[in-house]
This record gives structure tokens, sequence and C-alpha cells, in this order.
């Protein structure tokens, strides 16, 4: 009895051992805790630019296509001998100083498009609340040129911190996301700006995939990896498109908005 006892308690050992020599060989990830930075009345432009700088490298998703030189200016570096955007943005139009270009670009980004260039960037100030569009567009005046934003440029009913999602994951949880974190879909569209790039309806631009049928060619998990991963597949034809549909919507939306898109999507058949 004894012996079959010891037999027992040494296969569970054994087991437990292997288990764990085997997780140890994992590598482990370990997600950064997101971090806030309060935009008060005294926020500095140090301030300012370092929340700008995450948002522009993080959330913002900017690093898409900007840097590349081939799908949208470059911004932190030189684009065509004009120097970097802090450089530059004051002469892009005439009459508007590098805060009001810089702020038009994000709001209206059709309204002045750099040669050579297509009109792909969707409403970044539907995408970001105020604190970060102005923390933006701090950090972009840092490149090369003067940082003029202040607090009085955000808004008072906008919240007061910028926060940088570093973490991966399905839907982002809580309850923040698009358009307020309502679950209409196509509120979240709008938000998102997915038709800048995408036809749906009738509705929006041919740059990106038509969307409105989508649920004929996509299954429901399909189109959820899609969102969350826009690199595991591309369309046949958008090859050269690859890399600009932004990789921090599954970071932007809550887990309810993410399903409602899906569902909303799937059913276009």
């Amino acid at each position: 009895m004894w012996a079959t006892n010891l037999k027992v308690v040494g296969i569970v050992l054994g087991t437990l051992a292997l288990y764990t020599l085997i997780a140890n060989k994992i590598p482990q990830v370990q997600s950064e805790v997101p971090q806030t930075l309060t935009l008060g009345a005294n926020v500095t432009p140090e301030q300012l630019v370092a929340a700008g700088e995450k948002v522009f490298n993080g959330i913002g998703g900017c690093t898409t296509c900007h840097g590349l030189g081939t799908r949208a200016p470059n911004l932190l570096t030189d684009e065509k001998g004009t120097g970097p955007i802090g450089a530059r943005c004051g002469k892009r139009e005439a009459g508007k100083s590098c805060k009001q270009y810089l702020y038009e670009s994000l709001d209206n980004p059709t309204a002045y498009v750099v040669t050579g260039y297509q009109p792909i960037m969707p409403v970044m100030t539907k995408q970001l609340s105020p604190a970060q569009v102005w923390s933006v567009i701090a950090f972009l005046e840092s490149q090369g040129g003067t940082v003029d934003v202040t607090a009085s440029d955000i808004p008072a009913t906008s919240s007061t911190s910028t926060t940088s999602t570093t973490a991966g994951g399905g839907g982002g949880g809580g309850s923040g996301g698009f358009a307020g974190g309502s679950a209409d879909p196509k509120a979240i569209i709008q938000a998102a700006g997915c038709l800048a790039c995408h036809k749906l309806d009738g509705q929006g631009q041919v740059i990106a995939p038509d969307l409105t049928h989508v649920g004929s060619r996509r299954d429901a998990e399909s189109i959820r990896k899609k969102i969350l991963d826009p690199a595991s597949s591309i369309a046949k034809g958008y090859e050269k498109l690859a890399g600009i549909m932004p990789k921090t919507f599954g970071t932007m939306m809550n887990a309810a908005q993410l399903e409602a898109l899906v569902q909303y999507l799937g059913a276009h058949k």
C-alpha cells in the first residue's frame, strides 16, 4: 500500500517538475502598466511634448505611415530638404501658424495634402481626445520648431489625462473606446475614421478594400483578427497598402465595441 502511494506521489511530483521546466522555457511577456500624465492648468511644454511622443508612437498609430517616406510625409526627419515638421509647419499654408496648421492636419486631413501623397489619413480628432491631440501637436512642434501649445489650448471639457497604452489585447477592455464608448457600429466606424480608406454602403473612399460585402469573404473570426492584427492578412491587389491600417484599434475599442463592429461587418454579405 505504502509503495503504491509513494509511486503515485512520485509520478505527481515528476509531472509537476516537468511542467515547471517547460513553463520556464517559454519566454515571459510582461505588459507595462499604462502611465497617465495629468495635463493640468500648469502643464509645461516639456510635459506636453513627453505626452505627445507617447501618443505619436503608441495609441495614435502615427508611425504606421509617417516616417516611411512613402505613404505619408516624414515628420521627425527631413522631408525633401524642408527639415522636420516643426521647422516647416508654419510655412505650409499662408496665414496659418504652425500650431494652426498641425491642428487642421489632424482635424481635417484633406484640407491640405502634400504633393505626391494620397489623402489616406483619418480624422484624428475623432480618434484621440483633445488632450491627446494637443500633446501630439506640441511634440511635432518640438521637432525643429518652437513649442507654443499651452494648457489654454486644451478645452476645459477635455479629459485632463492622456494614457499611453502599450499592452496588446483583444478589445482593450474597460468602459472607454471610440465614440464615448458607444456600441453603435456606425458611430464606431465614423469615430475610427474607417471611411477615410474603406467604402461601406456607398459611403467612404476606395483606397482600401470595399467593406460593403466583407461578410461574404470573411467570417467573424477573420474580421476580428484583421481589426486586432491588420498585418495578419492582406487583400489581394492591396499589397502596396500593407501597414497603413493602424495596429492600435485593439487598444482603442472596448470589448463590447469590438464585438459589435465584428458582427455588423460580418452581416454585410
